[in-house]
This record gives C-alpha cells, structure tokens and sequence, in this order.
C-alpha cells in the first residue's frame, strides 16, 4: 500500500496498531505518522517501530491518507474540533471508538467526510485482534479495502452493517473482558486444589486459547466441540452439568445483551 496511514492518539490500541502494520510489512516505517500529547508514549513509539512521531495532531491530519482516531470516545469531539480544516483533501477517517456512529462523527467534522467506523479490540496487542468495519457512502471498494487490510495485519477483519455495531461491541469489542474473568475463574479453581497461581494461568490460558483454535479451524459447531470432551458418566460432563445448574449461559447472554444496550445508549 502506498499511502500515509495516520494515528492520532499513542495508547495501547494506536501502538498495537502501528506495530501490526511495520510488522506485516503494509506499509513502510517512514510513511506511518503518529500524534499524541503525551511524549513518553511517543518516544516509546518511534524506539519500537521506528516511526514518526508529532505533538501536533494537526501534522498527522494534514500528511495522512487515512488516519486513525485512536483516542478515548470523549476526546473525540476535542480531537476532531481541532483537525476538522487540517485533514488531507480526500483522506479518510477511521475511528474507533464505542458508541460513535458514522453520522454523529460527520456532524463533529461539519462536512461530509470519508469515514469508516470499526471496532477493533485489544488482542489486537498480540496480533489476535478482531474488528468489524463499516464505511459511509463516500468511501470507494478500494478505499475499503485498505482499511481492511490495515486491521488484517493483526488479527481478523469482517465487514458489517453498522446497526450491528452495538452487537459487535458485546460479542468482540468488550468480551475479552468476559474471557479474561473466566480464565481467572478457572485458574482460582486450580489454585484452591493446589496447583502453583503461575501453572494455573498457563493451562487455563492455553486451553481457551485452543478451543478457540479448534472453532475457527474445524467450522465445527461449538456445542458439537463440547460433546467430543464429554464422555458418559465422566469428568467433563459432571462440570457441564454444573455450570448449566448455575446458569453460566444464561448470565453470558443476559451480559452481554446488557453491553449492547449500554452501547446503544451510547449512540444516542
């Protein structure tokens, strides 16, 4: 890809980023330009992935074919009140913050502006991340494509509509979240029948991380996964049985409809 890719914001998400693109080789170092306040994290930036780095958000905007508002969802309307007549003549905006719908971001530029709104998330740290992309009309199928391929440098990316973007937050956006309090569960467990805290996280870890695998690898149905464990009158299935009695789905879904909700809400 030949193209200026920007990032305004030098958080974890900006870095995992940047650090997917140097690393899948997208782009080179020199054409990837990133803004932030805050000069520690971009002198931590420029050492890791040798790119460069600017104080002024307006440097990025004005350079960069697409850029990346990879801030916090409250420090858009500031971010982008300062950019708005700084941005490269038709450059593309990328956000990715919860709750920010495509419309409601042209309204803070005060124009139609070429935008897609995604929503990645922090596996994305790891070179695992998932994101869901969704453009506005202005944006072309090889526009489109780039930003794909962007978020394809670590991890995997789907186009959606956007009024399942309040889904993809539960389902994706924040479950890691749900996952990461289900391998601590599990590792407690292991802990209180004496097994070490640090083997603990290690195969409660390695064993999701696996089932994933198996998942997306086998296109098996996970309740078919599940039967394959569960031999009769074994180990598994007396597990299975107990988290059914305490109403493991039921408490995931009830959660995670509660997180669409609130993202909903969000949107407003």
């Amino acid at each position: 890809m030949n193209k200026v890719i920007g990032f305004i914001g030098a958080g974890n998400m900006g870095q995992a980023m940047a650090g997917g693109i140097v690393n899948s080789n997208l782009v080179s170092k020199e054409n990837i330009i990133m803004a932030d306040l805050n000069e520690g994290s971009l002198e931590k930036a420029k050492e890791k992935y040798g790119i460069k780095v600017t104080t002024d958000n307006n440097e990025a905007a004005k350079s960069a074919d697409i850029l990346v508002l990879s801030v916090k969802p409250n420090l858009y309307p500031i971010v982008i009140k300062g950019i708005k007549d700084k941005v490269k003549e038709g450059g593309i905006i990328v956000t990715i913050a919860a709750g920010k719908a495509l419309k409601a971001t042209e309204e803070m530029f005060g124009k139609r502006i070429k935008i897609v709104r995604v929503m990645p998330n922090t596996p994305a740290l790891v070179g695992e991340g998932m994101a869901a992309i969704c453009p506005n009309d202005l944006v072309s199928k090889e526009e489109v494509k780039d930003v794909v391929s962007i978020f394809e440098s670590f991890g995997k990316a789907e186009m959606v509509e956007e009024k399942l973007m309040d889904v993809v937050t539960s389902v994706s956006g924040s479950s890691p979240a749900y996952v990461y309090m289900f391998i601590e569960a599990m590792a407690d467990a292991a802990v209180l029948d004496g097994m070490p805290r640090a083997k603990a996280y290690k195969f409660a870890a390695q064993a999701v991380l696996g089932s994933a695998k198996m998942v997306l690898e086998t296109g098996m149905h996970p309740g078919a996964l599940k039967d394959m464990v569960c031999s009769p009158g074994g180990t598994t299935i007396e597990a299975v049985a107990t988290l059914e009695e305490k109403g493991l789905r039921s408490a995931v879904i009830k959660a995670m409809r509660d997180c669409t909700k609130k993202s909903q809400e969000m949107s407003k």
